[in-house]
């Protein structure tokens, strides 16, 4: 992680920047996730509205409680008036309550909805998404996005939308009360609605910039909390604090300059506003000195006014928030408009049953799309016949890993075809075709459970059984007896708690599990001692009988054995064979051969 390819002002996103035109247009794609609950958002819209209508009946009963009260010096009156306005207090407070209530239950709901879709979604994409996206801005989105816009559902919106009501009802009743101090009150709304505008637009644009921010932020740290040992491995913390300090400035800055903005809007609109209100007393003050209007009118036009004022003001501190809350939605709305890379077809052809287990490469190109420079394979075409044990030798960068890859529909190749059981994998069903292979790679991923867990992520329908038996297999069951807590012993992140050799037992007795007729390898005993090795290579036999098993492996000495070898270079096939054959033939794999051996028997003197 260089200051170069990390500087926080010099980002280079793969999904869409900040610099778009300002709008609130992404919070209607929160529409249909508030329409799945349509009895829950009727009552909270008619609580809201027998909220607003109580907060407004009181300014107009209390014109009725001065004048025919106070001013007459009448206490009966007063009286009844005060029990009145405790009724409709009652009720408001009711109506409050459950306006809170429904519109927060809704909140969550939607929350959790949305996040769920999100996820969901980013899980039918394609692996060159993952490979130009960082894990670490999808998590922000996930989890700071949805965040910001759980406040919005929860509180905003449902204040802007009394704040609205409270408005228009207000200024209605202002009208009633006095037709020329409203239309003065109207001639002013204009100055207060132009700075809500255009300050509403400068708070999108920083609005999105703090969230991109943040997400840089979050994918920083996660990329170096999760590569803990070897920052500390070459002594690269005061590094890291550097950067992640450059990064959390970066965040810093563009929250400030959200933070001014939304300021310096509040405060514009409330001094506007407060001036608007004092003038219109005064012009009141002055007809209630010349008869044309009485002190309790005046009181009543005086709070409406007030109302008005303060709705008006809240509606601009919430653009605010609905700007930011737009931002966010934006962010989460561009991961659910991502459309898969590969194309999957709508009546895709069946696999034949039951599996065969064959597989074929046929004049196969293949570029990275997240790559430039020459193809990584070139014209490859072999083919692996149902039971037949292949291995793929060749110099790191020749393929032999991006063939795993293919064979699993994880790209589409440029040109040629791959089949498996005879049929296109482009023209199968994804989940089929993955079905039908197991994988175990040179560092397996071991999930954050117990290990019981992990063996049946292979099939999650498996019984306990099932999964002792694999685990028998694969010669899990003598390391994990000694545990305490047995299959039920929890590993920690990315399986921290077992070694090198029990995380690959693991994963076999995942594959076994599986079941599946194809099997890859992919350097499973390369990273393993002497003892560690053994163990696993035994545990490997006993899953590779029976299946098609196509074997990636530098150490020539463990795939002596293979019924041939596919020699790779640059992407090209230049030699196959078994070993001795090939090792009779010269050629890159009888030098490969040559020198491993010599250094294994200098090795062992």
């Amino acid at each position: 992680m260089s200051d170069t390819e990390q500087d926080p002002q010099e980002q280079t996103r793969t999904l869409a920047s900040a610099d778009r035109p300002p709008q609130l247009k992404p919070l209607r794609r929160l529409v249909p996730f508030l329409l799945r609950y349509p009895v829950r958002l009727t009552l909270t819209i008619v609580f809201l509205v027998v909220a607003a209508v109580a907060s407004l009946s009181i300014p107009y009963l209390a014109g009725g409680f001065i004048d025919d009260g106070f001013v007459q010096s009448n206490l009966e009156v007063v009286a009844g008036y005060a029990w009145l306005i405790v009724l409709i207090g009652l009720v408001m407070a009711v109506a409050a309550a459950a306006r809170f209530y429904f519109i927060s239950v809704i909140g969550e709901r939607v929350i959790a909805d949305l996040r769920g879709s999100v996820f969901d979604h980013l899980l039918t994409l394609d692996a060159t998404f993952f490979d130009t996206n960082r894990v670490g801005d999808l998590t922000s989105r996930l989890n700071a996005d949805v965040a910001t816009i759980r406040q919005a559902i929860g509180s905003s919106a449902s204040l802007a939308l009394r704040s609205l009501i409270l408005l228009v009802g207000a200024v209605g009743m202002m009208f009633l009360t006095n037709f020329q101090l409203a239309a003065g009150v109207i001639a002013v709304i204009p100055v207060m609605v132009l700075p809500l505008v255009y300050m509403g637009r400068r708070m999108r644009r920083v609005s999105r910039l703090t969230q991109d921010s943040l997400a840089d932020l979050s994918a920083m740290a996660t990329e170096a909390l999760s590569s803990v040992k070897t920052i500390k491995s070459f002594v690269q913390e005061n590094e890291q604090r550097r950067l992640f300090s450059r990064f959390a400035e970066a965040s810093y800055k563009a929250e400030l300059s959200r933070l001014l903005a939304r300021s310096l809007l509040i405060g514009l609109v409330m001094f506007v506003a407060m001036c608007a209100l004092v003038a219109l007393v005064w012009w009141g003050s002055l007809s209630v000195f010349n008869g044309t209007f009485t002190v309790g009118e005046l009181t009543q036009f005086a709070i409406y006014a007030v109302i008005a004022t303060s709705a008006l003001t809240n509606m601009s501190d919430l653009m605010g928030t609905l700007q930011q809350v737009a931002g966010a939605t934006e962010r989460l709305i561009e991961l659910l408009d991502t459309e898969p890379g590969l194309p999957v077809r709508s009546d895709p052809i069946a696999l034949p049953e039951p599996a065969r287990g064959s597989l074929a490469f046929e004049g196969v190109d293949f570029t990275y799309l997240s790559r430039t420079g020459a193809p990584i394979l070139e014209g490859l075409s072999f083919a692996v016949s149902p039971g037949e044990t292949v291995a793929l030798v060749g110099a790191s960068g020749a393929g032999k890993s991006t063939v795993f890859a293919l064979v699993q529909r994880f790209y589409d190749v440029r040109t040629g075809t791959i089949t498996v059981d005879g049929v296109d994998v482009r023209d199968a069903d994804p989940a089929q075709l993955r079905r039908r292979i197991a994988s175990v790679d040179q560092e397996p991923v071991i999930f954050a459970g117990t290990i019981a867990d992990n063996i049946r992520f292979g099939r999650p329908s498996a019984t306990m059984d099932e999964i002792r038996a694999a685990a028998e297999a694969a010669l899990v069951t003598e390391f994990v007896t000694p545990m305490p807590d047995g299959f039920d012993t929890v590993v920690g992140e990315r399986g921290v708690m077992l070694s090198g050799g029990q995380k690959q037992r693991v994963a076999i007795a995942r594959a076994l599990l599986k079941d599946a007729p194809i099997l890859l390898l992919d350097e499973a005993t390369s990273a393993l001692d002497a003892q560690s090795e053994h163990l696993v290579q035994k545990a490997l036999e006993r899953l590779m009988a029976g299946r098609t098993t196509l074997v990636i492996a530098h150490r020539l000495a463990t795939i002596r054995n293979a019924d041939r070898i596919l020699v790779l270079e640059k992407g090209r096939l230049i030699d196959q064979g078994t070993h001795d054959q090939l090792v009779r033939k010269g050629g890159r794999y009888a030098e490969l051969a040559r020198l491993q051996f010599r250094l294994a028997a200098a090795e062992a003197v």
